[in-house]
């Protein structure tokens, strides 16, 4: 990640561009103060459609049953 100037921005734009497109993120600031992120344009995801994994994934009848007793001591020592 890189600062630069407002007015220097203005005339390397191009370079920058460049720079976001290969994953370089770019903070322009104006009296060195941060205004501004350029960063690669990344095009939305497609929305997701439901029941595409129906038939697919099987959830036992049990999964929400309690843990075992013997797990919970397991993280008795963890900070």
């Amino acid at each position: 990640m890189q600062q630069i100037n407002i007015h220097e921005a203005k005339s390397q734009l191009s370079r920058l561009v460049e720079l976001a497109a290969h994953g370089e993120e770019i903070i322009i600031a104006k009296a060195g103060k941060p205004i501004a992120r350029l960063v690669a344009y990344r095009p939305h995801a497609k929305p997701r459609k439901p029941g595409l994994l129906r038939g697919k994934v099987r959830i036992r009848k049990d999964f929400d049953a309690p843990l075992p007793e013997g797990l919970f001591s397991t993280f008795d020592d963890v900070p």
